[in-house]
């Protein structure tokens, strides 16, 4: 499965302009979101750090659960973007999230500013996962 590149190119501009909304006064690590709905709905995400760190939100869930809180629960995409030396890539806190949402091989684009891209999908990004066990 993929997208067409029109959708990549629009997931991965907004993707790329969440860097900038990201609230990182600890790490100063801008991470950005997109995430395709099935209806053709995007949801943006960026990291929202706290000082108590387990209470930190990153870019991935921030999409994902706006997406959810919205009535969305069928994604065709992500695109997760950073001002990284490589692709970034997403937490396991988060992998273990999109196991619970995405299909397995649904296109996760892992990308940073300098245009390194990464295609992915949740099969490679976390095998053995507790969906898995089912």
């Amino acid at each position: 499965m993929t997208v067409p590149l029109a959708e990549y190119d629009e997931l991965k501009r907004i993707a790329d302009e969440e860097l900038d909304k990201a609230y990182i006064p600890y790490s100063h690590f801008p991470v950005g979101a997109a995430l395709l709905s099935e209806t053709g709905d995007i949801f943006p995400g960026c990291n929202i750090e706290n000082a108590a760190f387990g209470s930190t939100m990153c870019a991935e869930r921030t999409a994902i659960f706006s997406a959810i809180a919205k009535g969305q629960h069928h994604f065709k995409a992500m695109v997760i973007s950073g001002r990284t030396e490589g692709a970034i890539a997403p937490c396991g806190s988060c992998r273990q999230v999109m196991v619970e949402w995405f299909d397995k091989n649904m296109p996760i684009y892992l990308t940073n500013t300098s245009g390194v891209v990464v295609k992915t999908d949740l099969a490679h990004l976390l095998p053995g996962s507790f969906d898995d066990l089912k």
